[in-house]
């Protein structure tokens, strides 16, 4: 137990500490920061897990058989995707309806194909999105016969190739002859030929008219077909309405002499119905990969031939599958700055990086504004911790024996001493020595109390 000190008796001297006096107190700002720090770290977390990853090294595209004009194109596209580090992979299928089928199985582990329009109705298309049409594909009926038609209406009762099975082509051939009251099992024979062996079974007569698009219907073929006797393309009459009834359809007009101006092949102008074939790929397609592809198709697709004008595609034109947001963004404004102006793998990351900082940095702006606050309320949390200690004593310096009086000296001394140790910025030294004044005041109450 302390001895108490008698009014008589000299109070021994207080040992004097130096308080401790600092610019900042680095432990007390770090603490401080510690929710920012925190909260900075959830954003960032909930920013890349949000936003998209950078874009694959790899894709995959489905076209159609070796060396069609699907396939051509896609190593075209291979060629130019490589020169920015992205590898494209080639899947080869039997046609656009195989494309589409792989485009809508997930584990097919293809990420775009080329697809024919008209050929969607009965597949569902809510996960694949359009990066734009890339092409006309014709529909061309070459017939037999000195007669001249003009309406598929006409070749009922006829010996008609409407190409393979499972082929996009014979989708629509289908599709367009039940619009005329033409269907398989009726009075008109339906053969599924397609192709080459269609063309050639037209010229031998084992046919007497043939439903020939894509690859059987490149220029080179309409030409050879419009030179051999006795074989006509039909001119659609009705291609117009046809192009308001099909929505996936174009009209399009063969101008007279095109094939060959000397023979004047055609000797008139020929009017086609035509659907697009499209940049088709599954909606989880990463934004920057859409611009490049989009790229690509520009430099393979825009140049003019017989059938389009220079610059005419690619082109969003939505008909079976929505035109993808980064698509439509694409062409109406372009490329980003970014991605003009850096290269590829530089101008994701930059981007990605601007994508996460952005909102960052609005959300830690104020949250930095309470930095200074949580600094000054742990300092002063500090000094009033003491003050409970001290009201608590004060209290006490009236009706105690000299025994707790004494204890209760010796406890404000530990006060003092303890205080007398606290790192204290110098920002908050008035504070200090406000405390120590009161320490002072109390001790000086005990004194007189004793």
């Amino acid at each position: 137990m302390a001895i108490p000190h008698t009014p008589s008796e000299p109070k021994p001297p207080i040992k004097s500490i130096k308080a401790r006096f600092v610019a900042i107190s680095w432990r007390d700002l770090a603490i401080s920061f510690g929710p920012i720090a925190l909260l900075a770290v959830v954003a960032i977390w909930l920013a890349i897990w949000l936003i998209d990853p950078a874009p694959p090294k790899t894709i995959t595209i489905t076209t159609g058989p070796e060396n069609s004009t699907f396939w051509n194109d896609a190593q075209k596209y291979r060629t130019i995707l490589a020169r920015n580090g992205v590898k494209l992979k080639i899947v080869t299928s039997e046609g656009s309806l195989d494309n589409l089928r792989k485009l809508n199985d997930p584990m097919a582990g293809v990420d775009l194909g080329f697809v024919q329009g008209g050929i969607a109705a009965e597949m569902s298309t809510d996960k694949l999105m359009s990066l734009g049409s890339i092409a006309y594909v014709p529909v061309s009926v070459f017939y037999r016969g000195t007669k001249l038609i003009d309406r598929l209406s006409e070749l009922k009762g006829k010996r008609v190739a409407i190409g393979l099975q499972g082929s996009g082509s014979r989708v629509l051939a289908l599709t367009l002859l039940k619009a005329n009251g033409i269907e398989a099992g009726g009075k008109t024979a339906l053969l599924d030929l397609g192709g080459d062996v269609a063309a050639k079974a037209l010229t031998e007569g084992r046919v007497d008219a043939a439903f020939l698009m894509g690859d059987s219907a490149a220029p080179p073929t309409l030409g050879k077909l419009l030179r051999a006797p006795g074989i006509h393309l039909l001119d659609f009459a009705q291609a117009d309405a046809y192009a308001r009834r099909f929505t996936y359809l174009n009209e399009l007009s063969i101008p007279k002499g095109v094939f060959d101006f000397g023979k004047n092949i055609p000797d008139h102008d020929i009017h086609l119905i035509a659907p697009t074939a499209e940049l088709v790929a599954r909606d989880d397609l990463h934004p920057a990969l859409s611009d490049l592809l989009i790229d690509a198709a520009k430099e393979v697709h825009s140049k003019a031939s017989v059938l389009q004008r220079a610059n005419e595609f690619p082109a969003p034109l939505a008909h079976e599958f929505r035109i993808s947001d980064d698509a439509t963004r694409y062409y109406k404004s372009g490329k980003s700055f970014f991605y003009r102006t850096l290269p590829f793998w530089l101008a994701s990351l930059v981007d990605r990086t601007v994508v996460i900082l952005l909102p960052l940095i609005l959300l830690l702006i104020p949250a930095f504004r309470l930095v200074p606050l949580l600094y000054g309320w742990r300092i002063k949390s500090r000094i009033y911790r003491w003050y409970g200690s001290l009201i608590a004593l004060e209290r006490g310096t009236i009706a105690h024996t000299p025994e707790e009086q004494a204890a209760m000296l010796q406890r404000i001394d530990q006060i003092e001493e303890a205080v007398n140790r606290m790192k204290m910025p110098l920002a908050f030294a008035n504070q200090f020595y406000v405390l120590r004044e009161h320490i002072g005041f109390v001790r000086a109450r005990l004194v007189t109390h004793q």
